[in-house]
């Protein structure tokens, strides 16, 4: 089967094993190590284990985006309720948005959403997704904070519940601007960050700020024809100085999460010094739409620390292309059988 056929990665998934909330505690999840080079498979019952697989000289890349409460309620001017998704900011106060019901949502529409805060279209977008422009009293993100809920995914079916605004978040989450928590972050607790650094390992942080691919599902057969959505990401001179060292000393990249593998890859250039082919971060910003899928050559990226996917997504797609497409296949099919908990709030793999 084509590996650019969607249905290539599809893979059967009870719906027990999706994870409806998180462990009781961040790094007692499990673990499955994956060995790229051989389809090496190893199971383990805390991911604090994952402190086995680094060395001293690795450099750990974190995303530090932070996830807004960007899920809105609120009414229309008929009593209509509405149900908007902030994905991102375009400039001052329009947001592209997610709305519901999308399909009664014209432009002009407004929804009351507080005493505070109330939005109205502005345009249509392709995809559904519309521009609303926000007016407010005060400050917007301390509103958010009063009145927004967490955006969960839509495969935890159940209510958003106090806790999660904790437990979706990652403990170094400190930039505003996602929509979805980058979830592969979201097993390391303050204990586990301690040990690694004591160990020698060498910790950094980009920004990646995920929009909207992270909840709208390929709807395209052949992958080539799938458009990503753009997303803004940030390095700094000082991380790209850290991991540019450790890229010419031959030292590890460990990448936590596929937005960070993102964000990494999007901002490798070509090291013109050197003889043989290398590549380097550029620091800076830019939106990002790079779609990485099997045939991709990773520029910078040595290792991955990354959750288990949903069924034909671009995710499962990028760690195809990292680990493999069987040794995927066949660490996912004892991901069933030995019942790993899937997605945002499940388990975690290391491939290496």
């Amino acid at each position: 089967m084509p590996l650019t056929n969607r249905s290539s990665y599809n893979y059967h998934l009870p719906h027990n094993l999706i994870a409806q909330f998180p462990t009781e505690k961040r790094d007692n999840c499990r673990l499955m190590y994956l060995n790229r080079n051989n389809g090496t498979i190893v199971h383990h019952q805390a991911f604090a284990d994952i402190i086995d697989y680094l060395k001293p000289d690795d450099v750990l890349v974190l995303n530090s985006s932070k996830v807004i409460p960007a899920r809105l309620f609120g009414k229309k001017d008929t009593g209509a309720s509405v149900e908007t998704l902030l994905l991102r900011n375009i400039s001052g106060n329009d947001w592209e948005c997610l709305v519901r019901p999308g399909n009664k949502l014209k432009v002009g529409a407004k929804a009351i959403f507080s005493e505070e805060l109330s939005g109205e279209i502005i345009e249509h977008l392709e995809g559904g997704l519309r521009i609303v422009r926000f007016e407010y009293v005060g400050d917007l993100w301390s509103i958010l904070d009063r009145i927004g809920t967490m955006p969960l995914p839509p495969y935890i079916k159940r209510e958003t519940i106090p806790s999660d605004n904790n437990n979706y978040q990652t403990i170094y989450a400190d930039q505003l601007g996602s929509a979805a928590a980058p979830t592969a972050g979201l097993h390391f607790s303050e204990e586990l960050l301690s040990r690694i650094e004591l160990m020698g390992t060498t910790i950094v942080k980009i920004v990646l700020h995920i929009g909207l691919d992270t909840f709208k599902p390929m709807s395209v057969d052949n992958i080539l024809d799938h458009k990503m959505h753009s997303e803004l990401c940030s390095i700094t001179p000082d991380t790209a100085n850290t991991i540019n060292q450790a890229k010419l000393e031959k030292r590890r990249i460990i990448a936590v999460g596929t937005t960070t593998t993102r964000a990494l890859e999007s901002f490798a250039i070509e090291n013109s010094e050197s003889n043989n082919p290398q590549y380097l971060l550029e620091p800076g910003s830019k939106w990002s739409d790079i779609f990485i899928y099997p045939g991709y050559n990773f520029k910078v990226t040595d290792g991955m620390i990354t959750n288990f996917h949903l069924p034909e997504s671009t995710l499962l797609m990028m760690i195809s292309a990292f680990a493999g497409y069987d040794n995927i296949r066949e660490a996912y099919q004892q991901a069933v059988v030995q019942q790993y908990r899937f997605f945002s709030y499940g388990d975690a793999m290391v491939i290496l």
